[in-house]
């Protein structure tokens, strides 16, 4: 499919977060809070920073191949795993927990823009590898979040009584939702294969993750993506003094508030840190560590540690060790040779809050880039958007407002009364300065006149516009079909639909042309138009 590409200021979309639009915009109040800014300079900047501080690349490559084994071959990936061994390989990471089906299409554009960067560090530095690297956090607990897709504008979810890390539940009762899927999709001219694809990943993985890791590996294997399940003793040992600190001494979180607390205050705080930062991991549990007296307990279980015994079992079994929001950067940006993180709003905002943890601990601290957000306009509502004439950027407008502005436009009739309302309060000022001088206490009662005069006819205008929207009736349909298709649940397309209905119409070359289309250091919002 031929895709017409338009970019437009993520500010101007309305869709983004103070801090996230002032952080695009550089602004000054920030920038102590990140380490490179998005630009070529900084991305040499932070590979400089990198170079200056190894990593254990034998127990990261070790780890890789050891959870590749069995997989489907793929060169190009196996080729990246090689060359993380090297010194002049380095990574490109974004991250995501383990969403059901991928869940929202943002899952596959935070993948792409990761691809895309890396090829395009390769051109720009010949002299160095660049991998690109999905890290999943696969130890995410929080259910109600990954159990759920939307399939034609239905929520399917997948009703399971299994608690813990969703990476770690079996992938049973899934069939009905597979069988939906199927249904649906099958028709389409790459519906059968999707359908297989999905099957062979959920129906024959042990667990979550697994099933995650063969759909995402058979999705971006030709792009050399390496994907990394980090819930791993080797890589968990490396981190071992990071944790004892939390535990311990509750450093991380000393630090983490202090960040907050130079953090202007019109920006909201996205994660507050906890004393300890680490949540006990084993079989369906995932539960929260918190210091009790002498003692270390885990929240919704019978658990309990003196201090000796908790430091033995971090030693002994570090993979029982999960990190949050606050410490699961630092670990990612730990283990793997890493220059740049590829987040959502969400995601850049409260990685904004941990440089002091990274500057304490020696780590670098990535180059923060905004992931790609797209919009995909079909031909079909490309058409009815040019029908009633309107801007790309209309798009991002409220419905009520486009249907006012073009009922304005289009009758034959002035609609508007702001000459009138502004004769009447030049009117009623001069009263007013007539008044001044003779007693000032009638300045209010003249503002009361003022307002009884005004308001009518503001009440007046809002019901000449209320009229004539009946005689539009059609083009107000057409407005809020088009929005209600393009920005489902009032919110960003990218936000609620899933990749699989694009995937079963279009097949491989959906994720091919958005690749194309996909951006590297612009930052700028990008709305695709079938052609």
């Amino acid at each position: 499919m031929d895709w017409t590409s338009t970019r437009l200021p993520y500010r101007h979309t309305g869709y983004f977060s103070r801090i996230i639009t002032d952080y695009l915009d550089k602004a000054a109040a920030l920038k102590p809070f990140y380490a490179h800014a998005v630009s070529p300079e900084g991305l040499r900047q932070s590979l400089l920073a990198r170079q200056s501080t190894p990593v254990d690349r034998s127990t990261l490559v070790g780890a890789l191949e050891e959870q590749y084994a069995g997989m489907p071959a793929a060169a190009l990936v196996q080729h990246n795993i090689q060359q993380l061994s090297r010194e002049n390989t380095f990574t490109v990471c974004t991250a995501h927990q383990p969403a059901l089906f991928t869940g929202h299409l943002y899952f596959i554009y935070k993948i792409l823009h990761t691809i895309r960067l890396a090829d395009f560090l390769a051109a720009e530095y010949p002299d160095y590898r660049f991998v690109p690297v999905f890290y999943m956090g696969s130890e995410d607990a929080d259910l109600d979040e990954l159990n759920n897709v939307y399939l034609g504008g239905e929520k399917l979810v997948w009703d399971t009584k299994q608690t813990g890390a969703v990476g770690r539940m079996t992938t049973k009762g899934l069939e009905k939702l597979l069988f939906r899927i199927e249904g649906q999709l099958s028709v389409e001219p790459f519906g059968p294969e999707l359908v297989a694809l999905l099957k062979d990943a959920y129906g024959n993985s042990p667990d979550i993750q697994t099933a995650t890791f063969r759909l995402i590996h058979h999705l971006f294997a030709e792009y050399g993506l390496v994907v990394l399940i980090p819930d791993r003793a080797s890589l968990k040992k490396l981190l071992i003094p990071v944790f004892e600190d939390d535990l311990f001494r509750q450093k991380p979180a000393a630090i983490v508030n202090a960040s907050i607390e130079r953090l202007p205050d019109h920006y909201k705080v996205q994660a507050n840190p906890r004393d300890i930062n680490l949540f006990y991991l084993k079989d369906d549990l995932r539960g929260r560590i918190e210091k009790d007296g002498d003692h270390f307990i885990v929240h919704t279980s019978s658990l309990k540690f003196t201090e000796q015994q908790i430091r033995e079992e971090l030693h002994q079994y570090p993979e029982r060790f999960s990190p949050n929001v606050i410490l699961r950067g630092l670990f990612q940006e730990t283990i793997l040779p890493n220059i740049a993180f590829i987040g959502g709003g969400g995601e850049t905002a409260y990685w904004l809050e941990l440089r002091g943890l990274f500057d304490h601990y020696g780590v670098p601290f990535p180059m923060l880039i905004l992931r790609n957000s797209f919009l995909l306009v079909e031909k079909q509502w490309k058409e009815k958007i040019q029908r009633a004439g309107l801007d790309i950027a209309d798009l991002f407008r409220p419905a009520e407002d486009l249907v006012n502005e073009l009922v304005k436009r289009e009758s034959g009739h002035s609609l508007t009364l702001e000459r009138e309302i502004t004769e009447a309060n030049r009117y009623y000022e001069a009263l007013k300065a007539l008044a001044r001088p003779v007693d000032p206490s009638l300045e209010q009662h003249v503002e009361a006149l003022q307002a009884r005069a005004v308001d009518p006819i503001r009440t007046l205008e809002k019901k000449l516009l209320k009229a004539e929207k009946r005689k539009f009736t059609d083009l107000q349909r057409q407005i809020h079909t088009v929005k209600a298709a393009l920005f489902p649940t009032e919110g960003l397309q990218e936000r609620i639909e899933n990749f699989m209905p694009w995937y079963a119409a279009q097949g491989p070359q959906f994720i091919r042309d958005l690749y194309t289309h996909s951006l590297t250091l612009e930052q700028e919002f990008v709305v695709l138009e079938e052609s």
